[in-house]
């Protein structure tokens, strides 16, 4: 196999047989005009898997778009998605793939420059850009030319008309955790909302949720993402929830939190502060709280939030320390699966392996972060665990499905 389209492919197969680990760190070690050609195939069930062995067929070639001489930190995480994409082209072994990186430069225009550089060189499929803008410009030369995008960004506006977004997107994880605590017997909600855009779509969403589901949304206080603005919406709503007996339990029975790392420290300590009783109150999260050493603050522990079953990542991670000693940032996942759709695709028949009908198909596809699947709007869907807090990390208590359910497939 090869990590270049200008590089003969007898020599590369001979530096594999050498040292694959080797030529997996050479390979992405390099800037954005190297080429990445690997490959994987599809069992029936959706799972990523090995081609089966076949007559030769004609290269499929896919683009990766990635602002690999981006500003700031963009370019450690373009480098990451890259080395990513290679690691699946490895682990899935479908020679008949050609993965063609371009770099976007961090910018639309340098977007639009490699989106057209890869429908020249007849890509199929382009993987990439990680930025909304970027994303918006590729889609001026992809969408004339027919040939799909999957894209990284988590802007829900540029999905659709050929745009697939593979990012976990702000809302789809809160009916999960909604219906899961009202399961548990929670049916008397309060929340604490970010002022941000993020907070909007979420509290849209859980509003939603909890109509939905026959619910009782009891208190929502939204608060700026600075620690000294938390403090006052954080009191008004823990006066509201106590019971003037306390006897009697709080009027609320899970409390909604929807921030990050960055926030999650600072509110969840007033909760002691307020005297919000978190063994009668269950804390309750949204995907953000999917990092390592969550359990740290005390409050937190016994909480539930919607997230991937930690088993894939932690084999991903296993695997890509093995290959490029360094640990991947999480967004490399994406790019990992990103290419395993375009593998388990590839033997598809010509001009339509990548059709709408193939990419949104119902049954969906099985990656690193488990189930998921592109929808026809642009927008995908994601067969979540329920998660809790322990004191070290946490622990899966709801598993994620492995079908979408049979009747749609």
């Amino acid at each position: 196999m090869t990590l270049s389209t200008d590089t003969p492919f007898g020599a590369l197969r001979r530096m594999a047989l050498l040292c694959v680990v080797a030529l997996l760190v050479a390979a992405c070690a390099s800037g954005g005009s190297r080429r990445g050609q690997v490959s994987g195939g599809v069992d029936g069930e959706g799972q990523f898997g090995s081609a089966q062995p076949g007559q030769p067929r004609p290269s499929v070639k896919v683009a990766l778009l990635l602002p690999l001489s981006g500003k700031g930190g963009a370019a450690s995480i373009a480098m990451a998605l890259k080395q990513a994409g290679e690691l699946a082209l490895f682990d899935l072994d479908n020679p008949t793939v050609t993965l063609m990186t371009r770099d976007t430069k961090g910018t639309p225009e340098g977007a639009r420059e490699a989106a057209a550089s890869a429908v020249q060189a007849g890509a199929e499929l382009v993987i990439g850009p990680l930025f909304a803008k970027s994303v918006t410009a590729a889609a001026q030369v992809t969408r004339p030319a027919n040939v799909p995008m999957i894209a990284f960004s988590s802007d829900q506006s540029v999905a659709g008309n050929g745009v697939y977004l593979l990012s976990f997107l702000a809302g789809r994880d809160v009916p999960l955790i909604v219906s899961f605590a009202m399961s548990q017997g929670k049916t008397n909600f309060g929340a604490l909302i970010p002022k941000s855009a993020y907070g909007k779509i979420v509290e849209r969403a859980f509003r939603g949720a909890v109509a939905q589901q026959g619910g009782q949304l009891v208190a929502l206080e939204r608060f700026p993402l600075d620690a000294n603005s938390m403090l006052e919406p954080a009191r008004r709503l823990a006066e509201f929830a106590k019971s003037d007996d306390p006897s009697i339990p709080p009027r609320i029975d899970a409390l909604f939190i929807p921030v990050g790392q960055q926030s999650l420290p600072t509110v969840s300590a007033l909760m002691p502060y307020f005297e919000i009783d978190t063994t009668l109150v269950k804390l309750l999260g949204t995907g953000l709280w999917d990092y390592a050493n969550v359990g740290r603050e005390k409050p937190l522990v016994g909480g539930w939030f919607p997230a991937p079953d930690p088993k894939g990542w932690r084999s991903f991670t296993q695997r890509y320390v093995k290959s490029y000693e360094t640990t991947p940032p999480r967004l490399a996942s994406l790019a990992y699966d990103a290419v395993g759709v375009a593998i388990a695709l590839s033997r598809g028949k010509p001009g339509r392996r990548y059709a709408t009908g193939q990419l949104t198909r119902a049954r969906g596809f099985a990656g690193v972060d488990g189930l998921f699947r592109l929808l026809p709007d642009g927008t995908s869907e994601r067969g979540l665990a329920i998660l809790e807090v322990q004191k070290f990390g946490a622990r899966v208590i709801q598993p994620a499905p492995i079908t979408f359910g049979r009747a749609q497939f």
